[in-house]
């Protein structure tokens, strides 16, 4: 009996074990989270002396906010054209869904375009992008007027969801780089008026024109006329300058800008994604959008189509309660933007707070108001919930602009319409225009729109108590460029190879690496080491780029590379062999090699890395047309280390080099690894075995539960009983 119950024993030991280590991670979590958020002081915009609308105008100028201001207006000009749906279903004779399917897609359009045109605005001059696409929008729209079937339509209207995907990024971006913090919501609003404005405008002018020319298909001459605006206002475009990028930011926490290298990597679509994604206050700003959408895009059209279908209105009346509908909406935007100025200055986080529960207040005022009959009091309601709506949306920019890195900013203004049009617009058109034609219109809107406007902000409210942590991370990430950049200034300082600063890296909800920071130095090897799941593999795939940091720099021969792309990395130097995953057992030696000289043009350069291959692995040059799967695993790995030769790495990243292999074997790969040292190779090496890894590191780094526990020369590590005796008894010493 005794033996059961020391297993019993030592099973409850290993178990209270387990869980005692999970509570310290999930402790050092919450701990390292709260430390990230800094004091008010240091938070750009918060508690700053007030600013005038005037004195924003002065400082920034008046042509950059007027210009974006009339785009905005005539961006809304092709979406009111919702008052002819009734005509153009008519004509076209197309059914609710098909209609709003159509009207949809120009909305997924304008996503799909809105992504590269923002990853183009993070990378080139802003407001040249401005003439090039509105140009594009006009002929698009004059070109709607011409079709004669659904598809035609669909595809028109496309394409003028295509030119117009440029306007939120590229317009946001250069508001927040162009006016001072301190006015940024006013600046926000005043631009921001122009989308009631052309709310109010398009309508009235559209059903206006329709009427005036008559007839059943006015519709077709409305468009044209439409497409002269854009081309006016792109030529407008060719006159502004283009402002610094985070030029208020790095004056409010530095005091003055950044110097930074024309050589910059350009940050990458996925990377920004996976970036903002991290950004918690953004992440739940995005979902709670995209919630709203359902009911943001799909009910205008609805609503149309019940005017004409149970009232019996024709497109100029539509159109005017279309205006009537926004005037409020109008009228309450410099209240908002004003109101919002002063909450920021006291508490940032209020501004998203206070969005959110306007628009859970705009599913309320929708939950009483479509139910009623009576078309002026519907009408009054409509309109309180469009003015909760809107005066919810200008807050966002100047959430975004606090919260988002600025060298992606445009990229984080760009999700905005992917939300709305991908997640609500599109699928919510479908399942409210299925809903239409089965149960009728005032339904379809009853059953989507409250619900979508109450679950959407109530996730813009929860999202709203991440707002000071993550403006306090984009500060942190500014003071450490700061002081990188007087350090390199001093006097013989050159930059490391690789240089890794607070790194912070999560699987999900789980953070596995917490406040890591080396340097490695040219020619230099250093060693990784640490128990299972100390972090080590994950800061090399960190390092590599397949992993996104939560907080954090990596930069490399000084250039900042944390939120590029793994190929971008691999292109400027840092190339990393996975233990036991780096090859096709089907394909020869050579033909490995030709796969991965595909990066290197020049013959003569090519010739030279081969002969260093050959060199420095005489195996290879022996077996050039063996297959790989036919190799002993000591030559596997001579092979993997090869092919990543070919690309010439700045910095060479090993993970586990000895797994699995024989101490004969490991022997030799020690031999290559230190006839790389003297070629002067960088490395970094991630290893199971201490001896193999100090008897070729000139330094380690010893991690332990995601942290830097020991960094200094590898011989030193050898004195440090209590580190190495846990390597030991978790099994990897050998």
């Amino acid at each position: 009996m005794a033996e059961p119950v020391e297993q019993e024993r030592g099973a409850a030991a290993l178990t209270s074990a387990i869980f005692e280590g999970e509570e310290a991670r999930r402790a050092d979590q919450t701990a390292r989270n709260a430390d990230v958020v800094l004091p008010d002081d240091l938070l750009p915009g918060v508690d700053d002396e007030p600013m005038s609308f005037r004195e924003a105008l002065r400082s920034g100028g008046v042509r950059m906010v007027l210009v974006l201001f009339w785009l905005n207006v005539i961006d809304d000009l092709p979406r009111t054209i919702r008052v002819l749906a009734p005509d153009i279903q008519e004509t076209l004779g197309v059914d609710d869904t098909t209609l709003q399917a159509v009207f949809g897609f120009g909305g997924v359009a304008l996503v799909l375009g809105s992504i590269p045109a923002a990853w183009l605005a993070d990378r080139v001059r802003r407001v040249s992008i401005i003439p090039i696409a509105s140009f594009f929008w006009a002929a698009t729209l004059a070109a709607t007027g011409a079709v004669v079937n659904a598809f035609q339509l669909f595809w028109a209207n496309a394409a003028t969801g295509l030119g117009q995907s440029y306007r939120l990024p590229v317009s946001n971006s250069l508001l927040a780089d162009q006016y001072p913090i301190a006015a940024r919501n006013r600046v926000f609003g005043a631009e921001g008026l122009g989308r009631p404005l052309g709310q109010i405008l398009g309508p009235l002018l559209i059903g206006a024109l329709a009427t005036v020319i008559g007839g059943p298909e006015a519709w077709r001459w409305v468009f044209p006329i439409l497409a002269v605006p854009p081309v006016v206002l792109g030529l407008a475009g060719l006159t502004l300058r283009e402002p610094r990028r985070g030029h208020h930011e790095q004056q409010a926490v530095l005091g003055g800008e950044l110097t930074h290298s024309e050589r910059e990597l350009p940050v990458s679509i996925t990377a920004a994604f996976g970036r903002l994604k991290k950004v918690k206050s953004f992440y739940f700003l995005f979902v709670g959008v995209g919630t709203l959408g359902f009911a943001l895009v799909a009910v205008p059209l609805q609503f149309n189509l019940l005017l004409e279908d149970k009232y019996g209105y024709d497109a100029l009346e539509r159109g005017i309660v279309e205006a009537l509908i926004w005037l409020t909406a109008f009228a309450v935007v410099p209240i908002a933007s004003s109101q919002y100025d002063k909450r920021f200055r006291a508490d940032p986080s209020s501004v998203m707070r206070i969005a959110g529960y306007l628009v859970v207040a705009s599913g309320l005022v929708l939950a009483v108001g479509l139910p009623i009959k009576p078309i002026i009091t519907l009408t009054v309601m409509m309109s309180i919930a469009q003015a909760l709506t809107t005066s919810a949306f200008v807050a966002t920019g100047s959430i975004i602009s606090a919260v988002a890195p600025f060298r992606m900013r445009a990229q984080a203004f760009a999700l905005l319409p992917v939300s709305i049009f991908l997640m609500g617009g599109f699928f919510g058109g479908l399942l409210v225009g299925a809903l239409s034609d089965a149960h009728g219109n005032r339904t379809a809107m009853l059953i989507v729109a409250p619900a979508a406007s109450i679950i959407g902000g109530a996730l813009i409210v929860y999202g709203s108590r991440y707002v000071r942590r993550d403006i306090s991370l984009s500060v942190d990430e500014l003071l450490e460029e700061q002081n990188e950049a007087q350090r390199l200034a001093q006097a013989d300082a050159e930059p490391p190879v690789l240089q890794v600063r607070n790194l912070d890296v999560s699987y999900g909800n789980l953070q596995v690496l917490f406040d890591v920071g080396f340097e490695v130095h040219p020619g230099e090897t250093l060693a990784l080491l640490g128990t299972n799941g100390a972090g080590k593999s994950t800061a090399l795939k960190t390092i590599s780029g397949l992993l996104l940091p939560n907080r954090g720099v990596i930069r490399l021969n000084g250039q900042t590379v944390t939120f590029v792309d793994a190929e971008t990395r691999h292109r400027v130097g840092i190339v990393q062999v996975r233990g036991g995953e780096a090859l096709w057992p089907s394909l020869t030696i050579g033909e490995h090699l030709d796969v991965w000289s595909w990066s290197v043009d020049d013959p003569t350069v090519l010739a030279q890395r081969l002969d260093r291959i050959h060199e420095t692995f005489p195996v290879i040059r022996e077996r050039v047309d063996q297959k790989a799967g036919s190799l002993s695993g000591g030559q596997q790995q001579q092979l993997a280390l090869a092919k990543a030769l070919m690309a010439d790495p700045e910095l060479l990243l090993i993970d586990e080099l000895s797994l699995g292999l024989a101490p004969l074997v490991v022997q030799d790969l020690l031999e290559v690894i230190e006839s790389l040292k003297e070629q002067g190779q960088t490395m970094v090496i991630v290893e199971q075995s201490v001896n193999v890894a100090l008897s070729v590191a000139d330094r380690a780094i010893f991690m332990e539960r995601g942290r830097v526990q020991f960094a200094g020369p590898a011989q030193d590590l050898l004195e440090r009983d209590d580190l190495l005796r846990a390597v030991f008894l978790s099994g990897e010493g050998a």
